[in-house]
């Protein structure tokens, strides 16, 4: 039965069918269909209390494709996605390898639905892997990642829609910190997390919903998300809600102050 570590339609024992996960809730609301029924329930209930959160999570997605590919025509050719989520296209080693298939990739997910859909995609691709890693553990990820990232060269650390699944207690900031000490001079650092400043009331309601459902969401506001940089100084135009980031025509659409989540990236 669904939830008791038993097989389900082909589900692995290790999966639990019965608790959402936010890889999976986030899926469910891009449209995706690798999801069950606790994600499903949690989606639809942060729906009725926010229904900005079908722009936050679109405005976020777009924001790491328009990241990733200001990165690699930067020159960087390593990426390492931290918290990666369900496959969503256009991936991260899709947008890198646009004109550069030398690109490097590794996605990083505690979650098992994660890596076997991940795992799958990039069968028989060399330049890409999937590491199952709780990102908090970062020697472990940094040692697995360094099968296919060379540390001596720039290397882009990417945590997008992932820092605000971590409490306060396992500092955030603090995390970061430890990954960028093993990338070299010249590497790029993106984060995107969510806020509650445009509507403390709603944004409550939706973690009260996650934590209901056995998840953690805690939205910051822009000087706590700024922290997490650890003082590295941001490309124009510096920590703003993500659909402002960089739009490619301009013109951030009629729904940007929806999408409710700031995104930066930094030069390391």
């Amino acid at each position: 039965m669904a939830g008791s570590g038993q097989p389900e339609n082909g589900v692995p024992a290790d999966i639990r069918t019965d608790i959402a996960h936010p890889a999976r809730v986030y899926d469910f609301w891009l449209g995706g269909k690798d999801n069950f029924a606790a994600d499903r329930a949690a989606a639809e209930q942060v729906l009725q209390v926010m229904p900005e959160i079908l722009d936050t999570v679109r405005g976020n997605r777009h924001f790491l494709v328009r990241a990733v590919r200001f990165l690699r025509d930067a020159g960087i050719r390593q990426f390492i996605d931290i918290g990666s989520g369900l496959p969503s296209s256009p991936n991260v080693h899709e947008v890198a390898r646009a004109g550069h298939t030398d690109a490097r990739v590794v996605y990083v997910d505690n979650d098992p639905v994660v890596f076997l859909h991940a795992e799958a995609l990039m069968a028989g691709t060399g330049a890409t892997t999937v590491v199952r890693s709780d990102l908090r553990d970062v020697n472990e990820v940094l040692a697995k990642a360094g099968e296919l990232i060379d540390f001596t060269q720039p290397t882009a650390l990417l945590f997008v829609g992932c820092l605000h699944h971590i409490v306060d207690s396992d500092d955030p900031a603090g995390i970061v910190a430890r990954y960028l000490t093993a990338v070299a001079p010249g590497s790029y650092l993106v984060i995107s997390h969510a806020t509650n400043e445009p509507s403390p009331e709603k944004m409550r309601a939706n973690s009260e919903v996650a934590e209901s459902s056995g998840a953690i969401l805690i939205p910051r506001g822009k000087d706590e998300i700024l922290r997490m940089f650890n003082g590295r100084e941001l490309v124009d135009p510096g920590l703003v809600l993500v659909s402002y980031w960089r739009p490619e025509t301009g013109d951030p659409g009629p729904n940007a102050d929806r999408a409710w989540a700031y995104g930066g990236v930094a030069a390391v």
